[in-house]
Formats: structure tokens, sequence, C-alpha cells
């Protein structure tokens, strides 16, 4: 296995998959997300987060120092995460593949994604890739304080067999 390979994660991933996430939210969310939600986005929120998606998540790199990882859930591609050293490398448009093809081996015909509003270069990044911006949608994302209401651009894209 080489260190881009990409992989189930395991338990012994998580410590470094919540560096990666907490790291990689705050550079791509923090200027545009309100201050309270931002607050709560703490590396043990991540490892919280992380423990409920561990059988939906695939990873690149070691356990202490992954390079990036893609989690789905029901119909969604729910987080999708490089560092910077892994930016360039084509490692996340294979995470995004990977995940791509898992939600269409579980019956999924239309995917869809949220993009915070203002995270532009997540919303390139998918346009390249062939998601289609739907609109926005007010709801509800998870947090340690509970349910945080915010708005968020949709991306859909057909990744399975459309009747």
């Amino acid at each position: 296995m080489t260190r881009t390979d990409i992989r189930p994660a395991t338990p012994d991933d998580l410590p470094g998959l919540a560096r990666l996430w907490h790291r990689g939210w705050h550079e791509a969310h923090a200027a545009y997300t309100p201050a309270a939600l931002t607050a709560l986005r703490t590396e043990a929120d991540f490892t919280r987060r992380l423990h409920a998606l561990l059988p939906d998540i695939r990873m690149a790199g070691p356990a202490p120092d992954p390079l990036g990882f893609c989690a789905i859930r029901d119909d969604e591609l729910y987080q999708l995460f490089v560092t910077p050293a892994a930016r360039g490398t084509g490692l996340a448009a294979r995470l995004l593949a990977n995940g791509e093809a898992r939600l269409a081996a579980r019956g999924v015909g239309m995917a869809r994604l949220d993009v915070g509003i203002g995270n532009d270069l997540a919303a390139r990044f998918y346009l390249r890739h062939g998601w289609q911006e739907t609109g926005t949608v007010v709801t509800d994302v998870d947090s340690s304080a509970g349910p945080f209401r915010l708005r968020l651009r949709v991306f859909a894209k057909h990744v399975g067999i459309v009747d």
C-alpha cells in the first residue's frame, strides 16, 4: 500500500482524521461561518462526529498523519478534506470519485452535497467534477450544542443508474 492508497478508516485513524478535519474546516469555513458555530468546531467535536461516520469514511495516508478523507451519509457526499500538502496531487479527485462510486453502489442515483456559502474554492472543485449547483437550503447542521441553522449551497450529480 502506498501513502495515497484509498482505504477504509479504522478507529486508530480517528485522532489524525480529527486533526485534519479541524484544521481544514477552520481554514475553509471560519471566515464566513457564524462565530457561534465556529466556536463549537473543536477537535473534540470533529472526533465525536467521525466516530458516527466511521463505517462510511475512506482515507489516504498513515494513521497519525492522514492526507485526506471522504465520508458519505445516506445519499450525500458528506465531507471531503485533504491536507495542504495533498492539494494539486489528484488525491481530492480520487477521494471524490471513490465517494461517488460508494454512493452508486448503495443504490443512490442522484447524489447531493452541501457547500458553505463563501466556500467558492470547494464549489469550483465540485463544478469541475460534474456536480451541478441546484440552489440553497437552510438546514440544521450537527454541532456539540445540538442542531445549528445554516444556509448552504446545494449541489447534485447523477452517480448511479437513472430510471
